[in-house]
């Protein structure tokens, strides 16, 4: 998860921001179950009363409890209670867990005697029986005498003997029971000093009500402002690295591209990016929202009802076990779902780019096998994914019914013995749920996050690429002159090749001079004039303009003074005028008409219905080879370099509209450096020096009528085309 989070390490306070919300939203999600409980223990089975000791009690009942008390619990009591008129108060509320704590120590036990002693019930009666055999006497010996005024009658010592008889006669039952005899003496209490125990209750369930809603609207708002934060986080993200990427792309050289398929780049640049910002958008939602949530009820858990911890310890290893089976069957198909997707992306553009061919050869049966083969293959993978995704969600749910029913079937017992409440069992079980929940949203998120670590480590083949072509640290401006070319003994090799594919390449391109080249297919023109706008970089040697280095120069100057018209003729989606401009934006009309007509170009446009507005298709696919072929040419003279370079772009003409465009030329552009690579002779024997290559070596050099004389290998080709 690392290699995502990285990418949107320049905004962490956003990221801090979030985590500081998700525990908010936990701890108002986590605090609800203890309201819940609240209500049902202490607002419907305790009708309201809040403690086990009451906030007022009457001065008789004072009294009544001072005689089990010692001296220093009488003290204590008379820290927290005030008389005012008959009546004993005390701000509960205001007091601390430790002062509460403390307080509740010293009374219960006597609140638990004194309700005993007082009271018709069974259990009390027969605890009056056992007070009454201690003391050597029955009831009837006592008269009209109640056995609290009795007690009173007594020296204290007595009555601390009396007292520790009754406690160990209490020693067998729970805590949780002399809670409830204290809130049962409460209500007595209350009843005594004429409460409305009714409006009591009620009062208190709304007082909960108001509390919970409150926190249930503020974890409502915290989880809106955790999604929203947690979406713009990972769109920004997003759109920050498609730029970053495609900035990256823009830099590299054709050995980059060369090592990257079209379609892998294409699908990193979206597909993976789109991985990237869909786990983002679900991390901090579910990721790290799911441990917190989970470490949090765990802590509920154990601080609150210990007893039960046992049943979220099966629950989470089931989990996790679940989990761990899912991970190991399905995470090898998720590491090579992308590459699929490749597949599918390079395909599906093959079979696009060359539908032409396709259609003439009649190998579009073959073709739809061929895509359908990819995309089957891609469909198998991904069904294989969903299954295991849909299989994980009936376990888990199959799983927490499980722990729900085994939670209520264990707390019924302890519900049965006296020592658990309801609403402790609620909680729990609330608590028990949020625990599997998370582990839940964990696996979920499992099983999305290595299929977004494949597409993260993709992206990162693609940033941290070294580019083979920077610019120097200091680099310097391309020379005002007149745009001579010099190779001085140039040889190159692609990367990874064991032959160089230039060797000693040596030659001048003087201004205002056209110099041709030719030789073989394979022999190395393009690669040679590529070598120019440093496309490529020399393996040895240099390349220089006007003197200077061009590696000394700043590649974006460097190609600005170059006009290079590429063998592969390439129009963008737009216009025709877009198009011719797309050198020269600031270049105007009549420039543009300029350009158009010296590239042979008008005859064309002026037969269209907007003419230089009519609109172009991607790759320019409605125009013809030769006319996408002018408007390329168009393009790089509307530009206004001092440095022509032509890769084969006179093939796909006829010879009339070949030799009026290099008439043009010369006429229009006679003062800069020309550079033509070309396989028809007619094309190039006006040229001022030809250069003859063979085998990435240059073998002859000269003018048509020299070469005609000295040249084998260009006899040769001249013979083959003009007989």
């Amino acid at each position: 998860m690392l290699k995502v989070l990285k990418f949107a390490k320049d905004r962490w306070y956003v990221i801090l921001a979030i985590i500081m919300l998700l525990f908010v939203q936990v701890y108002c999600e986590l605090t609800l179950p203890d309201y819940t409980s609240d209500i049902v223990d202490v607002g419907i089975q305790s009708k309201g009363v809040k403690y086990p000791i009451p906030e007022k009690m009457s001065s008789d009942t004072y009294e009544n409890l001072q005689l089990f008390m010692s001296d220093d619990e009488i003290l204590l009591v008379e820290k927290y209670y005030s008389k005012k008129e008959d009546i004993f108060e005390s701000e509960l509320d205001k007091l601390s867990e430790e002062e509460l704590t403390e307080l509740e120590s010293a009374m219960l036990i006597p609140e638990m005697m004194t309700f005993l002693l007082t009271s018709d019930s069974e259990e009390a009666k027969k605890m009056q029986s056992g007070l009454f055999d201690s003391l050597g006497m029955n009831k009837e010996q006592m008269g009209s005498v109640s056995v609290i005024d009795f007690l009173k009658s007594m020296p204290q010592i007595k009555r601390n003997a009396i007292r520790e008889m009754l406690e160990n006669q209490m020693s067998d039952y729970p805590e949780y029971m002399l809670e409830a005899s204290g809130v049962s003496f409460v209500q007595a209490e209350y009843e005594k000093l004429d409460f409305d125990m009714n409006e009591y209750q009620m009062n208190y369930l709304k007082i909960m009500a108001v509390k919970m809603l409150l926190i249930a609207i503020i974890a409502l708002a915290v989880s809106i402002i955790v999604g929203y934060l947690s979406s713009k986080l990972a769109a920004f993200t997003a759109k920050e690295l498609r730029q970053r990427i495609f900035s990256k792309v823009m830099s590299f050289s054709n050995a980059e591209m060369n090592s990257f398929s079209t379609s892998s780049l294409i699908t990193r640049c979206t597909n993976d990016v789109q991985q990237v910002q869909m786990v983002l958008t679900v991390f901090f939602r579910i990721v790290v929202f799911a441990p917190i949530m989970g470490g949090g009820a765990i802590l509920k858990v154990i601080n609150n009802t210990a007893t039960m911890g046992w049943t979220v310890v099966v629950a989470v290893l089931t989990v996790m076990a679940v989990i761990a089976v899912l991970m190991l069957v399905a995470m090898p198909k998720f590491k090579i779902m992308q590459k699929l997707v490749d597949g599918l992306n390079l395909v599906s553009r093959e079979i696009l780019t060359g539908l032409p061919v396709i259609r003439a050869f009649g190998r579009e049966e073959y073709e739809e096998k061929r895509f359908d083969g990819a995309s089957r293959n891609l469909m198998k993978t991904q069904l294989f994914t969903s299954g295991a995704m849909a299989l994980m969600f009936p376990t888990m749910m199959f799983i927490m019914n499980g722990v729900s029913v085994l939670i209520v079937w264990v707390g019924a017992g302890k519900i049965n013995a006296g020592s658990l409440q309801v609403g402790e069992m609620m909680a729990f079980l609330v608590y028990a749920m949020h625990i599997v929940m998370s582990f839940l949203f964990i696996s979920v998120v499992a099983i999305i996050i290595p299929r977004a670590a494949v597409a993260a480590d993709r992206i990162d083949e693609v940033l941290n690429s070294k580019t083979l072509i920077l610019d120097k640290e200091k680099p310097v401006d391309i020379p005002n002159g007149l745009g001579e070319i010099s190779f001085n003994h140039v040889s190159f090799a692609y990367p990874n090749a064991k032959e160089d594919a230039l060797s000693d390449i040596d030659f001048t391109a003087p201004a205002g001079k056209t110099t041709a080249i030719i030789g073989s297919t394979g022999c190395g023109k393009s690669t040679l004039v590529n070598l120019i706008p440093r496309l490529f970089d020399v393996t040895e040697g240099s390349i220089t303009i006007d003197g200077v280095d061009i590696r000394d120069v700043k590649m974006k100057e460097l190609r600005k003074s170059i006009g290079f018209v590429p063998q592969k003729g390439t129009l963008f989606s737009g216009t025709i005028s877009s198009n011719i401009r797309f050198g020269a934006k600031n270049a105007g009309d009549d420039e543009v008409v300029r350009a158009a007509k010296i590239a042979q170009a008008t005859e064309f446009i002026d037969e269209k219905e907007k003419k230089y507005e009519s609109e172009i298709s991607q790759g320019g696919n409605n125009v013809s080879g030769g006319q996408k072929q002018r408007l390329a040419i168009a393009r790089a003279i509307a530009k206004k370099p001092k440095i022509y370079v032509f890769d084969d772009s006179f093939s796909a003409l006829d010879y009339k509209t070949d030799t009026a465009l290099r008439k043009a030329l010369r006429e229009n552009v006679g003062d800069a450096t020309v550079i033509i690579v070309a396989q028809r002779i007619s094309t190039i024997m006006h040229a001022d020096q030809i250069l003859v290559l063979e085998d990435g070596k240059i073998v002859d050099r000269g003018t048509h009528e020299e070469l005609m004389k000295n040249s084998e290998i260009y006899q040769q080709i001249a013979e083959s085309q003009l007989s």
